[in-house]
């Protein structure tokens, strides 16, 4: 009797226990909206957190890189209210959104608004400059973010904006155009009709025009323009040789160096090497000029700590060069002194068919020439660039031969060698 007993109550528990897992919803029962009334306990969950999700917007952030969504998920009472709802009663969900994976999807968006700044940069060359214009770049704060779009999910908003903070780049057009104003520009004339000292000229303006001098680098005309030979693209004209005018192949770069010579000092460039004609030259005032030949170069540093860049102009009877860089507030200006005159001896006569100038006699000059330096309309230095003596240059003029005797033959007595009335 008692074993039968038990066993009934056994059985008994056994039905009640899987009568509570088993149980349906009270009839008439509304829950989150949902008619769940008759449904057994877990499909009734089903159909609560089906209609919960589709009403569940995903998190939106929105950024310059795009908009990015990302769906949620919840926790909710869902189980509990099917379970204690009553025949006819309407209950309302309490649910809690999740974000499972926000580290990672914060991190993507972080990634996708991240830009690597762009310096600017400039191309010289001999038609002029070219500027590639900078980029900010762009920083995400992975942290700040994370804690913002979290901060909003437990609000209850279900979307943040966010604008990553901007950084400048370490070089910019702006700083490019400040380090590339005209330093000092210089020209001279010279006669458009003697072709080929034009064309020399102009093809030394051209080999040097486009030239960048890094900060400390020395610059070589002769390295640049290279040897003045025919087979280097030179012509034949006159050069000054020995104190004299005669025909050699290069003659007029000497004119172009000079041009150089003073753009170069007016820019407040170091003039390392420059050297005088024999003879003074029209172009420039005396100890201003730069001869250059095989053994003789004009050198100067780039004493700036940006590069500098040279452009040249030639034709129609002027060559010019402007030197640009980073100006350092201070103007530089040359000066020439002539410290004596020394007049050249009696022209020499001699005979010939017909009276003409063969040599222009020329006076000699001691002269030198100074570097002046202002800083806010102040002379702050003047210094001596070069002390230079031209030499003389003796007249040489041809008569013809009926007025010869009279110019170059007079008659003389024996003894004095006075000229005769």
């Amino acid at each position: 009797m008692k074993k039968t007993a038990v066993a009934l109550l056994l059985a008994g528990s056994v039905f009640l226990c899987g009568g509570f897992t088993r149980g349906t919803v009270k009839r008439g029962a509304v829950i989150g909206g949902v008619e769940v009334g008759g449904m057994p306990y877990q499909e009734a969950e089903r159909a609560v957190r089906a209609h919960i999700a589709e009403e569940l917007s995903p998190f939106t952030v929105r950024t310059p890189a795009g908009v990015f969504s990302f769906p949620l998920s919840f926790t909710d009472n869902v189980s509990t209210l099917v379970r204690k709802a009553k025949r006819g009663e309407e209950l309302s969900v309490t649910y809690r959104r999740t974000w499972a994976d926000a580290e990672g999807d914060i991190l993507a968006v972080c990634k996708a608004n991240v830009r690597e700044a762009q310096n600017a940069s400039v191309r010289f060359s001999s038609g002029g400059f070219v500027y590639t214009s900078d980029r900010a770049g762009k920083y995400c704060d992975y942290k700040k973010l994370l804690s913002a779009a979290l901060s909003a999910l437990d609000a209850g908003r279900d979307e943040i904006c966010f604008v990553p903070s901007s950084y400048a780049p370490k070089v910019t057009e702006e700083d490019l155009r400040a380090r590339t104003q005209v330093l000092a520009s210089f020209s001279t004339r010279f006669d458009a009709g003697n072709a080929p000292r034009s064309h020399n000229i102009e093809l030394a303006a051209r080999r040097i025009s486009g030239v960048t001098v890094a900060a400390g680098e020395e610059f070589s005309f002769n390295a640049v323009v290279g040897k003045r030979t025919r087979e280097n693209g030179f012509e034949e004209a006159n050069v000054i040789l020995d104190g004299e005018f005669v025909p050699g192949v290069g003659g007029g770069v000497c004119q172009a160096s000079t041009t150089l010579f003073n753009a170069a000092l007016r820019a407040g460039l170091t003039v390392t090497e420059s050297r005088p004609h024999s003879l003074s030259v029209s172009y420039v005032p005396p100890s201003l000029d730069a001869m250059v030949s095989d053994s003789s170069d004009l050198k100067f540093v780039n004493p700036y700590p940006f590069p500098v860049y040279i452009s040249a102009a030639a034709g129609g009877g002027m060559v010019r060069f402007t030197v640009y860089g980073a100006p350092d507030g201070r103007r530089y200006e040359t000066e020439s002194l002539v410290l004596a005159r020394h007049a050249p001896p009696p022209e020499e006569v001699i005979e010939g068919e017909e009276d003409r100038i063969l040599r222009a006699e020329r006076e000699g000059l001691t002269s030198e020439s100074f570097l002046i330096v202002y800083e806010e309309g102040r002379v702050v230095s003047r210094t001596r660039v070069r002390k230079d003596t031209y030499a003389c240059v003796r007249g040489k003029r041809q008569v013809c031969r009926e007025s010869a005797s009279e110019e170059i033959s007079p008659q003389e007595n024996g003894e004095g060698g006075e000229k005769i009335p």
